[in-house]
């Protein structure tokens, strides 16, 4: 990351939750969570559904636990390898040290989307099937995620986390502690102002026009979240950042749209399914960004 990740704090006009085997009562809680401004290492717990993958290679991804057998990720980072490739790390802090928290578990699946395409980065999005249910603790619980019609409005605040980079090429210093900052959501019609018409409705993007807050190398596969009422609800996979580097000014981030893809999961998840929430705002702020062709889109996850 960048000063990086972020979470949408915003006003909620609706708030529901939805699923027949949702988990509702225990998704989105995160007891040690008490954050409402951004900031740099995050507080042991702050986020108990983040999720480290470790990709084969020596390659790291981010992503998040949704339920007590199911972490969701970007596809960039799994499609190629098989499931027995890949290690999760759930409770972790730092990348480096004692971690007492941690519960380590292994892959039995792998289900990237059908539909993603490694060129655009659209559909980037997956899901990993855990080897074992894990037990919730104030450090390891599930987050809710967006369901279909919830909205993300321009100038909205939203979280992100992630162990990337903390600039181009410039690795997260040790111990590694896990990195949290907000984000504004940026409209698509501005965010495909600076990607050349490349934003598809499968994206979201978010960043602040004066740019030092973002997603990096590293961060690719992990959340970005907002909460609404008492529960945090994730609404975007961290996807694709300007091959320019990281945070740049007017050059917001990528993300998978998470509400574009509740049928989806479901249809794969099909017991002791995620908690969906379908939340809507009561501001829209207009967010004018330069026109920036052609800057290309890179992957975040290495």
């Amino acid at each position: 990351m960048e000063v990086k990740l972020v979470a949408c704090g915003v006003a909620l006009l609706a708030f529901m939750v939805t699923g027949i085997n949702a988990q509702p009562e225990v998704c989105g809680i995160a007891p040690r969570n008490t954050r409402i401004t951004g900031g740099k290492d995050a507080p042991v717990g702050a986020w108990p559904w983040m999720a480290g993958v470790n990709v084969p290679g020596g390659l790291f991804c981010g992503g998040s636990l949704i339920s007590s057998e199911w972490v969701l990720t970007a596809a960039q980072c799994v499609a190629k390898f098989p499931a027995s490739s890949f290690t999760i790390y759930l409770g972790r802090h730092s990348l480096n040290g004692a971690n007492p928290n941690e519960v380590l578990v292994n892959v039995s699946k792998v289900v990237a989307h059908p539909d993603f395409k490694a060129t655009t980065f659209d559909n980037d999005i997956a899901l990993l099937r855990l080897s074992r249910a894990v037990t919730f603790t104030d450090y390891i619980r599930p987050v809710c995620l967006a369901a279909t019609g919830s909205e993300y409005l321009a100038g909205e605040e939203c979280w992100i986390t992630g162990w990337g980079n903390v600039n181009k090429d410039v690795p997260l210093p040790p111990p590694q502690t896990l990195q949290e900052v907000t984000v504004p959501i940026v409209s698509n019609s501005d965010c495909n102002k600076v990607y050349g018409g490349a934003i598809t409705n499968n994206m979201i993007c978010a960043g602040p026009s004066g740019g030092g807050r973002g997603s990096c190398s590293g961060d690719g596969g992990g959340p970005m979240v907002r909460k609404a009422s008492s529960k945090w609800v994730q609404g975007g996979v961290m996807s694709f950042i300007a091959k320019a580097g990281c945070a740049l000014p007017n050059v917001p981030g990528g993300y998978a749209r998470v509400s574009q893809y509740e049928s989806w999961i479901k249809k794969e998840v099909t017991t002791n399914q995620p908690g969906f929430v379908r939340a809507g705002t009561a501001r829209l702020v207009s967010l004018s960004l330069p026109l920036l062709l052609s800057l290309g889109l890179a992957q975040s996850w290495f």
